[in-house]
């Protein structure tokens, strides 16, 4: 039985974005294990098969304990000894990558799932940081035998022109995928139509844009409820802090429902979803979602962002850092009920021909199968 080994950052964000991959390999015969930061979910884990490895990662730092971090990664790909390593998030990566040079993994597969704060933020010190992760990732990504995930066009170019991996080991994948039958297209509800963000709330999320488009769109005579889901990241630098949420909510600006995790049945609740990051998104997950559930979507001209929607068919485009402009492609559509319900089916249309799971999971198989053909 081959063995595949995954490294992510953290329990929750393999759940959310890569456990139907997991399952689907199991389903293929593979031993599969995680390698992972454990919060709450590790009998999930197990209960889905996997083979759970806890490692304490943060997630904010390279540099921080460094050499702990890359020893532990060291320790555990000896222990398992597996077939293939894939590597998911910014620092399972770079460090992983150089982890699996040493100790002579067969088979590599590196996802890029964004790009983070550190290559869009313009600070001198992420300038800095940008020069020192470019040569990580030089390091990283210089496996014999290794495919390298992208979610968008942009994350593509750059990361190929800092490391020159070369073409046929660089592959795109729309995204991780939805699962069509439970986020499916739900009729409007009537009522005030809500106005949704759902995210980490993080400032370059665009959280404070879309709080200052509340309450421009409520200063009109639009009717419309603003709502932000999601939570504070406190190991984020970039996080709003929780007294401002509880500030905005007070003063009946925004309503803010915390983390949910039935993101169909919310989804379903709203009219429109917005997302005006100026993250380095990889491609955002509430997006597809929001397409396979026929809800139209505002979100910015922004690598990963724009990727994920077709402009003026499925939603609508503006520019980054500009809380006008949300409030205008708000009224916009509110004003437009029937451009509404055309752009939500067409949202659904793209979902169903580009993000769903099942195409995501039969992806990553042959990628697995190729790198191991490569060995065998």
């Amino acid at each position: 039985m081959k063995k595949l080994l995954l490294f992510v950052n953290v329990d929750w964000f393999f759940i959310s974005h890569r456990l139907p991959v997991a399952v689907e390999a199991i389903n293929q015969g593979f031993e599969v294990h995680i390698a992972t930061t454990i919060t709450n979910h590790s009998n999930l884990l197990k209960q889905n098969g996997l083979i759970v490895h806890h490692i304490n990662l943060h997630r904010s730092r390279i540099g921080i304990s460094i050499l702990r971090e890359l020893w532990s990664f060291f320790s555990i790909v000896k222990s398992v000894n597996p077939d293939i390593v894939h590597l998911v998030t910014i620092k399972p990566v770079l460090l992983g990558g150089v982890v699996a040079r040493l100790a002579g993994v067969p088979a590599l597969v590196s996802a890029i799932s964004g790009l983070g704060f550190i290559f869009s933020n313009q600070s001198l010190s992420s300038v800095i940081r940008r020069k020192v992760i470019s040569l990580l990732y030089r390091l990283a990504l210089g496996h014999g035998n290794q495919k390298v995930i992208f979610q968008n066009i942009d994350d593509q170019s750059k990361i190929t022109q800092i490391t020159k991996i070369l073409p046929d080991n660089s592959i795109l994948i729309h995204g991780s995928g939805v699962d069509l039958s439970l986020y499916s297209m739900k009729p409007f509800n009537t009522g005030v139509p809500i106005i949704l963000l759902a995210a980490r709330l993080l400032v370059s999320k665009g959280v404070k844009e879309f709080v200052r488009a509340s309450k421009l769109v409520n200063a009109t005579t639009v009717r419309a409820r603003f709502v932000l889901v999601g939570e504070v990241d406190l190991l984020n630098p970039e996080s709003i802090q929780q007294q401002e949420l509880d500030q905005w909510d007070r003063d009946g600006i925004i309503e803010v429902w915390g983390y949910r995790k039935n993101m169909h049945n919310i989804l379903s609740l709203a009219r429109i979803v917005v997302l005006p990051s100026y993250y380095g998104e990889g491609l955002p997950k509430i997006l597809i979602e929001a397409a396979a559930c026929g809800r139209e979507v505002i979100t910015t001209n922004h690598p990963g962002c724009r990727d994920a929607i077709e402009n003026n068919v499925t939603g609508l485009l503006i520019p980054i850092r500009d809380a006008n402009a949300i409030a205008e492609a708000v009224s916009s559509l509110l004003d437009n009920p029937i451009y509404c319900e055309e752009m939500g089916y067409a949202g659904r249309k793209l979902a169903e021909r580009k993000y769903s799971i099942e195409k995501v999971c039969e992806a990553h198989m042959k990628i697995y199968q190729d790198l191991l053909a490569e060995v065998d």
